[in-house]
């Protein structure tokens, strides 16, 4: 196969429909979020927030790649230190505007990691020079001034930096990833992989709330229309109570995602009403689980501590299906860190066509900091600097 990146083409594809279902499968293998990701996507009406887009990668007459994207109008202050934050939401109240940016992202809205999906033998920095190329024209064309490859991992950022840094992008650090192991063979092995200390805290919060709450666990493949129902008003309170939100995700979505193969939905009820107090949304992609959204009833929570009952069965889920770890995402730290993750750098690099905007941008990135991004992780940084 030739190694030329000058040989390298782009297309652009409006439809995940338009690229061949073959080519998701081997660009795109668990434990990537593929094919069915983007479909479930793009079936949950979220025209008014993201426009996808699909780059398809072709190199001496081969299709070698698929390159995930969307248009988004973003909040800087998503990402701004906080007095640069307050100052953009006060700036947004009379230039609405003010605080957000027309964006053409490489990446997805809800996945944890960012991925350009090539096939094996494929080197992304080998290819990365002409797809710069091609996406600087195509945000040109969709008007999207700003370009961010988002939330990279160190090995694909490291491959995109110098081209990208050679075409004017600079690096803005994201929140990281999470991922638990599991070793093996059971959920003995990850008891004892702990701290005494997380130790102590887990199973004290578990017995705690076992002698507060009883709880009914089910897995549920397709869930009904009533189940969905509930399953949206969790996660509407969920997210509701959190800090960062980049997108909004309404019932269309759930049904969708629901009859998607990897999705498989954890429910908690009270035995003695039926009312659902948890949920978690996970896939099943190789060795490897997504926890991918959540829902509580905080009206329920509190000392019962729900999340950590949710965790319990979502940890025994994953060793009943033999795998290797658990991915949490972004945000939640403090329990996450509790419960043993670790934490995956994840990386932006972005680009702006005003010089002038670019310039504020870069100074405003140049002091995002895990500690600015994120008080648990600040609080984390200071005990473990």
């Amino acid at each position: 196969m030739p190694s030329d990146g000058s040989r390298v083409q782009v297309e652009f594809a409006a439809d995940f429909r338009d690229v061949g279902a073959d080519l998701w499968r081997r660009c795109f293998p668990p434990p990537l979020e593929g094919q069915f990701w983007y479909r479930a996507l793009e079936h949950s009406g979220l025209e008014e927030q993201f426009a996808f887009r699909y780059g398809v990668l072709r190199r001496g007459g081969e299709t070698v790649g698929i390159v995930p994207c969307f248009v988004h109008d973003v909040s800087i202050a998503l990402v701004a230190p906080r007095p640069v934050a307050l100052l953009l939401r006060v700036l947004s109240r009379v230039f609405p505007r003010a605080g957000r940016q027309r964006t053409f992202f490489v990446g997805s809205p809800c996945s944890d990691e960012g991925s350009v999906g090539l096939l094996p033998g494929v080197n992304l920095a080998e290819v990365a020079p002409e797809l710069i190329r091609a996406l600087r024209a195509e945000a040109r064309r969709l008007g999207a001034p700003m370009i961010v490859f988002k939330d990279f991992p160190e090995a694909a950022s490291a491959a995109l930096d110098a081209p990208a840094r050679a075409a004017g992008f600079f690096g803005v650090v994201s929140y990281p990833g999470t991922v638990l192991a599991l070793p093996s063979p059971d959920r003995g092995a990850y008891l004892r992989g702990l701290s005494s200390m997380q130790r102590h805290n887990f199973l004290k919060k578990l017995r705690r709330s076992r002698e507060r709450l009883a709880l009914e666990t089910s897995v549920v493949e397709r869930p009904s229309d009533r189940e969905l129902e509930e399953i949206h008003g969790l996660f509407r309170q969920t997210y509701e109570k959190g800090a960062t939100k980049f997108e909004r995700l309404g019932p269309p979505f759930f049904r969708a995602v629901a009859g998607e193969e990897p999705a498989r939905f954890i429910l908690q009820r009270d035995p003695a009403t039926g009312a659902l107090l948890t949920f978690m949304l996970v896939f099943c992609l190789g060795d490897r689980v997504i926890n991918k959204f959540i829902g509580i009833d905080y009206r329920r929570a509190g000392a019962t501590y729900l999340y950590f009952r949710l965790f319990d069965a979502a940890l025994d889920f994953a060793y009943a299906r033999g795998a290797r770890e658990l991915q949490s995402g972004q945000t939640g730290y403090r329990a996450k860190l509790d419960l043993g993750h670790r934490l995956v750098p994840l990386h932006n690099l972005v680009r702006h066509q005003n010089r002038l905007v670019h310039a504020v941008y870069r100074m405003i990135g140049a002091r995002v900091t895990w500690k600015t991004l994120d008080s648990d992780l600040a609080t984390f940084l200071l005990a473990h600097p």
